[in-house]
C-alpha cells in the first residue's frame, strides 16, 4: 500500500531536494528517490504548488497581464488613500469642534 504524504511535507521535501539534490534528500528523509522525483516533476508541470516563485514560465502571468493587475491595484490603493484622507480630515475637524466645545463649557462653569 502506498504511503500518503501531506502537502506541507511534499513542499519541504521538494525544497530540500532543490537545495541538496533529489537522491540526498530522499536518503535524508527516508523516502524513495522516485517519490521525490515525481514531486519535482509535478512542480515543474505546475501540478504541485510550493509557494511564491515556484511557478513555471508557462504558468506565470504574461507581462501585460501583470501590468494590468498592478495598475488596477494602484488605482484601488489611490481610491483607498483618498477615502482615508477624507476620513482623517473629518476626524480632525470633529476633534477641533469638540475641543472648542469643551473649552467653552469649562469657561462657563467658572
Amino acid at each position: 500500500m502506498a504511503r500518503k504524504y501531506d502537502h506541507e511535507y511534499k513542499v519541504q521535501a521538494v525544497k530540500l531536494a532543490k537545495e541538496i539534490g533529489g537522491a540526498k534528500a530522499a536518503k535524508e528523509l527516508g523516502i524513495p528517490e522516485g517519490t521525490i522525483h515525481t514531486w519535482l516533476k509535478a512542480v515543474r508541470a505546475g501540478k504541485l504548488d510550493i509557494g511564491e516563485g515556484s511557478h513555471t514560465p508557462t504558468s506565470a502571468m504574461s507581462l501585460s497581464e501583470e501590468i494590468t493587475m498592478l495598475r488596477k491595484r494602484v488605482k484601488e490603493q489611490d481610491k483607498e488613500i483618498r477615502r482615508l484622507k477624507e476620513e482623517n480630515e473629518f476626524l480632525e475637524e470633529a476633534s477641533a469642534f469638540f475641543a472648542a466645545s469643551r473649552r467653552k463649557s469649562a469657561k462657563t462653569r467658572e
